[in-house]
């Protein structure tokens, strides 16, 4: 199962690409907030920094938890809460911060930037999708 890498550039946009499970293996082992260069995976002059993702069933990655299974943590606030009241703490599953074969998605971020670009660049006579009209 190929996985997919999320960039997010610095211009606050991402693009997502999939990676086969050859070049995946380049990760194992890795943690959330570790530093990589791109050049190991097809990015030449890019370096990136793991920002976190996550696995197969859609479980987020938490930077605090340490190893590759999952835990029920109790929190207050961060990866995988929304906060409903404050103060108030919340049982979730969490993924731990390691990067392991079960990881179905990792989120990169951009920290040097190479000579070519991540995203293909747009057409200038590219149309936008129109508005549908509302009906009453």
């Amino acid at each position: 199962m190929p996985a997919k890498l999320v960039f997010g550039l610095k211009n606050g946009t991402s693009v997502q690409k999939e990676l086969p499970d050859a070049e995946f293996k380049f990760f194992l082992g890795k943690k959330v907030n570790d530093h990589v260069k791109g050049d190991a995976f097809g990015y030449p002059g890019y370096e990136f920094e793991i920002s976190g993702g996550s696995d197969y069933c859609g479980f987020p990655m938490r930077w605090d938890v340490p190893g590759f299974q999952r835990k029920q943590i109790l929190a207050v606030k961060g990866v995988g809460l929304k906060m409903t009241a404050k103060g108030i703490k919340h049982r979730k599953t969490v993924c731990g911060n390691t990067i392991h074969p079960k990881i179905a998605q990792l989120n990169l971020k951009v920290v040097k930037e190479g000579s070519t670009p991540l995203a293909p660049p747009k057409a200038e006579g590219e149309a936008k999708p129109e508005a549908k009209e509302e009906k009453k």
